[in-house]
């Protein structure tokens, strides 16, 4: 399937499955008159791998140079999980992580799991934003733990201040698959 074929059916996959109309309470506590539920597109059979793909070849497209991908548990995990698994069927080697939202106070007190991310260029992942503060969590956790944030990715972008918010906050650019208008929202 070719990048737009693949974009184009995420795009109605996430319209069909993820968009949820009705009053909801966002994570960050604002009010919204519909829902994006990405887990919906995340951990489906034939979503999953698009998101992967489609991910892949918007960071590529963008320039972005990276080793490892994630983000804060539990939105990012499935995302970061596609993108691996797509750049390992382009022959690709980049690990995925997640990121506690706080540092474990038993083990080995890592807030940051999987391989290894000191030194390395990573980027941030998440399914959808709103306020940016989960991305924003999962930046400085990288950070803390000494990989280097290239980029803040997500699947769907709510346009509600998250891009202007991680780029000022963060340092660094912030890509998104689809915008709120291209769902129709």
């Amino acid at each position: 399937m070719t990048n737009t074929a693949a974009r184009a059916r995420l795009l109605e996959l996430v319209k069909e499955l993820a968009v949820v109309h009705g009053k909801v309470i966002l994570s960050s506590g604002k009010e919204a008159d519909y829902y994006i539920d990405l887990r919906r597109i995340t951990l489906h059979h034939e979503a999953a791998p698009l998101v992967g793909s489609v991910m892949l070849e918007m960071l590529d497209e963008a320039g972005i140079e990276f080793t490892n991908a994630g983000g804060l548990t539990m939105g990012a995990d499935p995302v970061g999980t596609a993108l691996m698994h797509a750049a390992g069927q382009a022959g690709r080697a980049i690990d995925a992580f997640v990121v506690r939202k706080a540092q474990k106070s038993y083990g080995m007190g890592r807030q940051v799991e999987g391989p290894e991310v000191t030194g390395r260029n990573v980027v941030v992942l998440e399914d959808t934003s709103t306020t940016g503060g989960s991305a924003l969590t999962a930046v400085e956790g990288v950070r803390k733990a000494g990989g280097n944030v290239v980029a803040v990715a997500v699947i769907v972008d709510r346009d509600t201040g998250s891009k202007e918010r991680i780029e000022e906050e963060a340092g660094v650019p912030y890509l998104y698959i689809f915008g709120k208008e291209e769902l129709g929202l």
